[in-house]
């Protein structure tokens, strides 16, 4: 067993190791449009109908390859509630990747997300964090809001944009690896941490949307 733990501790060293760079990311939006959904379908690949609405924040760690390098994520997931305002400017602080979240069953949730963009853009550290709009719930038969309007809010934002379930995982993958790639591909957001570093050749961003 001694063995065996060792070999545990010794594969989380080597992969803590060739991690290049730890990225920040941020889910904002409104209570009840499944932000904390998204984030477990992402990292632990479950699904809990009942999830229970989340209080104060909520913070998971987790990796990926990009490129054949392996890079730390650490997803951070706000209530979105007023009454937890205080958190924000530490919240936001250093934060590379912007998760916007609506409901597309709820045509408030995306009306909100301007508020939310105020926010960010008065309290992010770095000007040029990379932005996703995800259009959550497209499992649900009552739609109030058509890929068209979605796609306008995201170039309203100059962001890119998914439509996706955290119930079915559709493009829940996709969201997230589209977001990293493009921070990746963003060296000043990043390369700071290890400037002798140099990423190989990216993959080539597809903007509005994901053929994953």
């Amino acid at each position: 067993r001694s063995s065996l733990f060792a070999e545990e501790m010794s594969s989380e060293y080597e992969s803590e190791q060739h991690s290049i760079t730890t990225l920040k990311i941020l889910i904002i939006g409104e209570s009840g449009v499944g932000k904390s959904s998204l984030m477990l379908r992402f990292v632990d690949d479950v699904f809990d109908p009942e999830q229970p609405a989340t209080i104060g924040v909520d913070f998971r760690v987790t990796s990926m390859s990009v490129d054949r390098n392996r890079v730390k994520l650490a997803i951070w997931d706000t209530a979105g509630q007023e009454r937890f305002r205080t958190l924000t400017p530490s919240y936001y602080r250093g934060a590379q990747g912007i998760i916007f979240v609506y409901d597309v069953t709820n045509r408030s949730t995306m009306e909100r997300l301007d508020h939310w963009l105020t926010e960010t853009e008065t309290y992010c550290t770095k000007g040029d964090a990379v932005r996703m709009v995800v259009a959550n719930k497209i499992d649900m038969p009552n739609r109030e809001i058509s890929r068209e309007e979605g796609l306008k809010l995201a170039r309203k934002y100059r962001a890119l944009f998914i439509e996706a379930s955290a119930k079915t995982k559709e493009g829940v993958q996709c969201a997230f690896e589209e977001l990293i790639e493009k921070i990746m591909q963003t060296p000043s957001l990043w390369e700071s941490d290890r400037p002798t570093f140099k990423l190989g050749t990216p993959a080539q961003s597809s903007g509005n949307s994901c053929a994953c």
